[in-house]
């Protein structure tokens, strides 16, 4: 990725604009009225992506610097799929605070933040401090982004095999950062009998191992149904498997799954249910990967996440924007809708414009649009 001017210079008349005389003019407009960067710099259309590099990819806690080149790959992907400008930031630094207090100290200088690949459960707190603390929006993707792009995947595959949110049961492994998202945009969207699993099995208050993140879920998920054990106990029956952990399933467990299952195996790159088996068992299958159907990739999401919030100056990004989001990939499918076409893909055209279009509008009903 590069920086380019939008402007030419050409010449003398043009550098006295860009630069010193005429850019004092600038700064005097800003200096009496701070809102005026929304009209005459950068701000309202560029996006800081942040990391810690605690958590990038598969890879694990590599460290600041190695972290840029996924930065930089997510810039790219917000200018080509959304028209957003990013600046890739990675901090040298694994603190809390000191993460929230540089980011708000940055913050001036951009329209938002999408905090990225920070490992589980520092990424909720900083988010949510962030969210409390600035009037731009902050947004998690390896959190918001997936379960935006699963529920819309999700929405299309309870259609093609009859079944109704209200009366759907959904296993979901891992309650990282992901699974934790996941799990709160699927009690949003109507679906409630949920249940989480950990490496120690389900999350429930039966535990006394749940940190105050997991114990808030449990209350909100198998508490509600009196479920809890291990995975292999709760797959028996199950409509719907969404993996977000990594590990493997083993066949036998897949196996007891309701018949037209639906299975979501997201880890990258190697599936915790891999195709070829999750085909045996089931009707609907998704992986977070690009050689097989139905990828459910975050670039479906963030980039006209973005687009439409920045459209109206949104001050936040809120649960109704993201299900709205949602709703809009989904219906993109429509009469392609089969097995092997659940959710559009990254490069057809109108993914970025409807998804922004659904966005800003929901903004405005949310009450965090500025225009």
């Amino acid at each position: 990725m590069r920086i380019t001017s939008a402007v030419e210079l050409a010449g003398a008349d043009e550098l006295s604009l860009a630069y010193t005389p005429g850019v004092a003019r600038v700064c005097e407009a800003i200096a009496a009225d701070p809102q005026n960067t929304q009209h005459y710099t950068w701000v309202p259309n560029t996006v800081a992506v942040v990391t810690d590099g605690t958590a990038v990819l598969g890879l694990g806690d590599i460290g600041a610097p190695a972290a840029m080149p996924v930065m930089e790959g997510k810039a790219v992907l917000f200018k080509q799929f959304g028209g957003v400008d990013a600046i890739p930031i990675c901090l040298d630094t694994t603190d809390t605070d000191e993460i929230i207090e540089t980011v708000a100290r940055m913050a001036p200088s951009f329209g938002g933040i999408n905090l990225e690949d920070i490992s589980a459960p520092r990424c909720f707190e900083i988010e949510e401090r962030l969210k409390e603390r600035l009037d731009i929006p902050v947004f998690h993707d390896d959190q918001h982004g997936t379960a935006v792009v699963a529920l819309a995947a999700l929405k299309n595959a309870l259609k093609l095999t009859g079944r109704s949110a209200a009366n759907t049961r959904v296993v979901v492994s891992g309650a990282g950062a992901a699974g934790v998202a996941v799990t709160k945009i699927l009690l949003e969207a109507g679906i409630k009998d949920i249940a989480v699993t950990d490496r120690q099995g389900v999350l429930s208050s039966v535990r006394s191992d749940l940190t105050p993140v997991k114990a808030a879920l449990a209350a909100d998920t198998a508490d509600n149904f009196g479920r809890s054990g291990t995975l292999a106990e709760v797959m028996e029956g199950a409509d719907v498997y969404i993996g977000v952990s990594g590990g493997t399933v083993p066949e036998e467990i897949v196996a007891s799954m309701a018949d037209d299952a639906i299975i979501f195996g997201l880890a990258n790159p190697n599936p915790e249910v891999h195709p070829d088996v999750a085909h045996r068992h089931a009707r609907v299958v998704a992986t977070g990967r690009s050689d097989f159907p139905n990828q459910i990739n975050n670039v479906l999401a963030f980039p006209g996440i973005f687009r439409g919030a920045f459209d109206v100056h949104a001050t936040a990004i809120t649960e109704g924007m993201k299900l709205a989001a949602a709703d809009a990939l989904a219906d993109l499918v429509g009469d392609a809708l089969s097995e092997d076409c659940i959710i559009p893909s990254p490069f057809d055209p109108r993914v970025g414009g409807a998804v922004a279009t659904a966005v800003a509008e929901a903004a405005r009903r949310d009450g965090v649009a500025r225009r």
